[in-house]
């Protein structure tokens, strides 16, 4: 998701990975106003830094269908380059510290 960052007439000012307190209107990445924002704005730049936008989230999509088709013995984890199951691991461990360090810090709130 994109937050988006207005100017004084209401058109678009910047748009954001995060929100903000200048950007809190939620936008997706194929919004025709987006869009036309970054073809008017800033070229191949505007382009790229969108296309991150969405990897971070495809990454996220694919992990959970990884997951999902191991779970359902559709494919072995053992069947992945042995580079793939190292960065799959790794991330599923940050994700579990995040995850535990969040209700610790709840817990004692």
């Amino acid at each position: 998701m994109l937050y988006i960052e207005r100017n004084a007439d209401g058109a678009i000012a910047a748009i954001h990975q995060a929100p903000s307190e200048k950007a809190t209107e939620q936008k997706t990445l194929l919004d025709e106003e987006v869009i036309a924002f970054l073809g008017k704005d800033g070229g191949l730049d505007s382009w790229i830094k969108l296309l991150s936008y969405s990897d971070v989230s495809i990454i996220r999509v694919l992990e959970d269908l990884i997951d999902l088709l191991v779970k359902k013995n559709v494919i072995m984890l053992t069947e992945l380059p042995e580079e793939a199951r190292t960065k799959l691991r790794e991330r599923k461990r940050v994700r579990e510290r995040m995850e535990h360090d969040h209700l610790m810090v709840d817990d004692i709130l």
